[in-house]
């Protein structure tokens, strides 16, 4: 008898811990900031990755399923093409400052 009641008194401690300190939720949150801001986890290496995203695809399944099937979006910034006929475009106020 002792025994039922020490293992469920251990048990009702272990959940109201688990809910007042909610891991699995913590988890999830880190995974996703760790996803949503890629700068640091990328320079972290293969097994940081990893981590990662095992951490996200366990605790937000649907999440991740459409972040893997998105299409990968262009980072780059495009370079501004200049003019190649700027001479002959230029105004006269330009051509007055380079006298």
């Amino acid at each position: 008898m002792v025994d039922v009641v020490a293992t469920a008194a251990a048990a009702l401690t272990a959940g109201y811990l688990l809910g007042r300190l909610r891991p699995w939720q913590r988890l999830g949150d880190w995974a996703a900031d760790q996803v949503r801001f890629t700068g640091t986890w990328v320079r972290g290496g293969a097994a940081r990755q990893a981590v990662v995203v095992l951490a996200h695809a366990v605790t937000a399944p649907r999440t991740s399923w459409r972040i893997m099937r998105a299409p990968a979006t262009d980072t780059s910034v495009p370079v501004p093409v200049g003019d190649p006929d700027w001479a002959a475009h230029r105004t006269r106020h330009d051509k007055e400052g380079t006298a």
